[in-house]
């Protein structure tokens, strides 16, 4: 999978591209994907993700993630050899956050939110009990044995 980062912080996210490969590769064998994709991600702050979530989703408020499914779009058309994704936004002020009220790293945070993201751009949803509990089971498959949840 070839992932494309972008960082609109002043944080260096440099060091997260090897998780995300791991990342990447492990959902590739667990979900037997036969294609190589593509996806960008951009690591964002709480006031950016809160516009993006305003203007594109309706909801006025910041998130922790966002992600914009290639697929999800009909009126997209991709050429044959074309494999894209979709965009996934991380929000590091969330990620900060949301690591110190789970006990857990910032690092597992922010691949879990990578994580989460890239399910939903290979159309995993969990919108109802039965999705969240195959989502978040892949989520710890996946996961788990990069970044430990320490």
């Amino acid at each position: 999978m070839e992932i494309t980062l972008y960082n609109r912080t002043n944080t260096d996210v440099s060091g997260y591209e090897p998780y995300f490969e791991k990342i990447a590769d492990s959902a590739k064998k667990i979900l037997s994907l036969k294609e190589d994709y593509l996806l960008s991600v951009t690591f964002v702050r709480s006031r950016t993700i809160h516009t993006i979530n305003r203007d594109y989703r309706n909801i006025d408020r910041p998130t922790d993630v966002i992600t914009f499914a290639a697929m999800d779009d009909a009126d997209v058309f991709f050429e044959e050899e074309e494999k894209d994704l979709g965009d996934i936004f991380i929000n590091i002020d969330y990620a900060k956050r949301q690591a110190k009220e789970y006990g857990h790293s910032y690092d597992r945070e922010i691949c879990f939110l990578f994580t989460h993201g890239l399910l939903h751009c290979l159309g995993y949803d969990h919108m109802n009990e039965k999705d969240e509990k195959v989502m978040f089971d892949l989520q710890k498959k996946i996961l788990d044995p990069i970044v430990a949840r320490k």
